[in-house]
């Protein structure tokens, strides 16, 4: 096997050949043979599974009556002051669309309609709060 790494002239017969070209196929492109080298990965949508589970969300407080009726005397206030433009704090439940649970989310700004046909708050900032998702209401003057 020595002599075979020594034979300088073993390839004289193709060195000066013309390189293949298929009349069948046409030529790769630079970025298509590349491609069949990138990374693989066996587990697609693995990590993005693994980061969801990872997510944390709370669980919904349920408001006692009392609770309740205090943020509807507070509705009731800010719909006799709409005209006003009062600004208000707003902290509401929003529920996660993946999985069990969602976030507490607060938002600050005037109230600009409350719509009783749909049960919903609009900010001015055009948020719709539905109003059974609200935790407590504040009036910052």
């Amino acid at each position: 096997m020595n002599g075979y790494y020594k034979d300088a002239h073993r390839y004289d017969d193709i060195i000066n050949l013309p390189h293949h070209q298929s009349v069948e196929r046409a030529h790769m492109s630079l970025h298509d043979r590349a491609a069949q080298f990138a990374p693989f990965s066996a587990l697609a949508g693995h990590e993005e599974a693994i980061e969801e589970t990872a997510r944390l969300t709370d669980d919904r407080i349920m408001l006692d009556e009392s609770a309740i009726e205090s943020i509807n005397e507070k509705l009731y206030e800010i719909s006799q002051h709409l005209s006003e433009k009062w600004k208000v704090s707003v902290i509401y439940f929003k529920p996660d669309a993946q999985k069990c649970g969602g976030a507490y989310l607060t938002d600050i700004g005037t109230v600009k309609k409350i719509d009783e046909t749909q049960n919903t708050i609009i900010m001015d900032s055009g948020m719709k709060i539905a109003m059974e998702q609200i935790m407590g209401i504040e009036i910052v003057r």
